[in-house]
């Protein structure tokens, strides 16, 4: 299928907006929809874009448009379907962007969805194939028939696994996630552990794995592995995951609108345990609240709460326990997850390894007896959160509230706004420049940091006790703390934590 093909479709009603006819000629590859700011990373050649526009305002200016649309170009994209329904229109910014990059601008009007694009595309595809003259064809005509029906009766993957390789004499054959999860497999395939799928994912490419379609994050991503060469000749392995492209499976835990609402204590007279059961989650706890985030490596811009949700839910797949998420602008990618944890840290560490140039961050809040707690749990989760992108502004990291046993874990929870207004007021003139203050500076955490002895920090920093007693002094004047309080000690102590 080509780009000028998709304005041929009456039933998408898209609209040129930009695009010589040498590009519109550009054969289409798979689609993923994205509203990152940089989307260059989760991209493959060929593909088409389709994109919201939520991460452009009218405060931007042309500036972020560019760079948007350079990142397709970098990416090997072959166009941008840009929704209507954010702005109400295409704004003239990605216009000019993408004429200037020569990526075909194509307008998506509200009225219809992205969904509705892929699947024309896929379908398209694999109308495609199935009109190729027989000798260059893979799966046999009554195999491709057969699949046909099956997904027009909405038949799940292991059946078309089943299927498809039935006339080879029953292969072994996986459909996996992103962490090499298994999420189908072919009836006498045996167990494939996942870190043994993983190996194979993140390996060299082979004849023996292929992604199926297009995801909106890598966290979400698909392939279908067959884990003996030769078992299964590269075309019939291909031409399968096109058809596998075209099953859709649902929301991984999707709660939607209803579980934000439970988050956030905003029901009304609504039960919350009656609101829970109508996200698919019991009635009665224990509960646990999980917050995620993305940004890129390198302090680039944060990744969107969709790939958030997508990373959240793989990594509570892979902690066994049944759970709902959700993710908006407003609240991120938040998830609620029912009884004791397994060994989410372990889950967390594979979800990340599935896109190395993004950090995930994540927040997990403590057990929670029931429903009513919940919100609670959500502000417990985002503190916890805040202390990870504290402590590991640039690794992956998930921390549980429980792990908050230290002041300085602690602190870290705070928003780095609060941390420096109250190291700036607490400290005051011993924060300002100048060789004297950097001194009594270092000797009020030496001081400290020996418990208040003055025989060991003048030890420490080489100096008479004298001296020391005459800097200490001096430090309660600028600070007005006595330091022979253990309150004002902790004052301090916490401020110098916060800088």
């Amino acid at each position: 299928m080509h780009v000028e093909h998709l304005l041929q479709l009456p039933s998408l009603d898209l609209t040129r907006l930009w695009g010589e006819p040498s590009l519109l000629a550009a054969e289409i590859g798979g689609v993923t929809a994205t509203d990152l700011e940089d989307p260059a990373r989760f991209l493959r050649p060929g593909e088409i874009v389709l994109s919201g526009l939520v991460w452009w305002s009218p405060d931007d200016g042309p500036a972020k448009a560019d760079r948007f649309v350079a990142a397709l170009r970098s990416a090997g994209a072959v166009a941008l379907l840009a929704g209507e329904e954010t702005h109400g229109s295409v704004p003239g910014a990605v216009v000019d962007a993408c004429r200037v990059h020569r990526i075909p601008l194509l307008a998506v009007p509200s009225r219809t969805s992205f969904r509705a694009v892929t699947e024309a595309v896929y379908l398209r595809q694999w109308g495609d194939l199935s009109r190729r003259p027989t000798d260059h064809y893979a799966l046999p005509e009554n195999v491709r028939t057969e699949l046909g029906a099956l997904l027009a009766d909405g038949a799940d993957p292991g059946t078309l696994l089943d299927r498809a390789f039935a006339h080879l004499g029953g292969p072994a054959a996986y459909l996996l996630s992103a962490t090499g999860r298994t999420l189908a497999a072919t009836p006498d395939a045996p167990p494939l552990p996942r870190q043994r799928a993983a190996g194979h994912l993140r390996g060299p490419a082979s004849e023996t794995t292929r992604r199926v379609g297009a995801a909106r994050s890598p966290y979400a991503a698909r392939h279908l592995h067959v884990p003996v060469a030769g078992a299964v000749p590269p075309r019939v392995l291909h031409e399968m995951a096109e058809v596998l492209a075209q099953h859709r499976l649902p929301a991984a835990g999707s709660g939607g609108d209803g579980l934000l609402a439970v988050l956030r204590g905003t029901l009304g007279g609504a039960s919350p345990r009656a609101a829970l059961e109508a996200c698919g989650l019991p009635r009665e706890g224990p509960f646990q609240v999980v917050t995620a985030e993305l940004s890129a490596v390198g302090g680039g811009p944060d990744d969107g709460p969709d790939a958030a949700a997508d990373a959240l839910a793989e990594a509570l797949h892979l902690d066994g326990r049944a759970f709902r998420v959700a993710a908006s602008r407003d609240e991120g990618a938040v998830a609620v997850a029912h009884g004791e944890p397994g060994d989410l840290a372990v889950g967390w560490a594979a979800t990340a390894a599935c896109a190395p140039g993004s950090v995930l961050h994540g927040g997990a809040s403590g057990l929670l007896a029931g429903a009513g707690e919940l919100a609670g749990g959500l502000r417990q989760a985002r503190f916890a959160l805040a202390a990870s992108r504290t402590l590991a502004p640039a690794e992956t990291r998930l921390t549980a509230t429980e792990e908050l046993l230290t002041l300085d874990a602690l602190l870290a929870g705070l928003p780095a706004e609060v941390r420096a207004a109250y190291s700036a007021h607490t400290l005051g003139p011993l924060m300002a420049a100048g060789g004297s203050r950097r001194m009594l500076l270092e000797t009020l955490e030496t001081f400290l940091a020996h418990n208040g002895s003055w025989a060991r920090t003048a030890e420490a920093l080489h100096l008479h006790v004298n001296t020391v007693h005459y800097r200490v002094q001096r430090i309660e004047q600028l600070t007005g703390r006595d330091l022979a309080r253990l309150d004002h000690r902790l004052d301090l102590r916490a401020a110098l934590s916060c800088r």
